[in-house]
């Protein structure tokens, strides 16, 4: 069941390089389409933000989300491994995968529509998938019992 456990965090991870991969054509296409190019013009330290304004915000959609994937999905992966260690159940592997759903769901949503009650009624969702896997985990960790564990 560890494997199984682990495969919705592999999946995620694939789909934030998808994302990153995403972001790509979608400024540079918004760059070379803009008249005047000292607005996008390399500068020292320049950063992803300096374009915001700059180009469509629909071009900056797939960066903001990228940066989602970044944030409240790393508390998934420790989650995911601690009970990989601790050995999931049929559950907890479901609400992997439902956490891992909702996630790609709401990138595309981001990515490609963006209005955001519908973007907010995801995110919701796959933080309810999250806590509870969560406390799944603390249940597993807090109520182990020490002589089943392997030595």
């Amino acid at each position: 069941m560890q494997a199984q456990m682990l495969a919705p965090a592999a999946v995620l991870v694939v789909w934030t390089l998808i994302v990153l991969l995403w972001i790509i054509p979608t400024r540079f296409g918004a760059i070379a389409k803009i008249e005047d190019k000292s607005l996008v013009a390399a500068k020292p330290g320049a950063r992803g933000s300096d374009l915001e304004g700059v180009i469509p915000d629909k071009a900056n959609w797939p960066a903001h989300n990228h940066t989602h994937l970044h944030e409240q999905p790393t508390l998934f992966y420790a989650t995911v491994l601690i009970l990989a260690v601790m050995g999931p159940d049929a559950l907890d592997v479901t609400l992997a995968w439902v956490y891992v759903a909702l996630r790609i769901v709401h990138s595309l949503w981001q990515n490609l529509v963006n209005a955001v009650p519908v973007r907010f009624a995801l995110f919701l969702a796959s933080t309810i998938a999250l806590m509870a896997l969560a406390v799944r985990a603390v249940m597993a960790t807090l109520l182990a019992d020490p002589s089943a564990l392997p030595v």
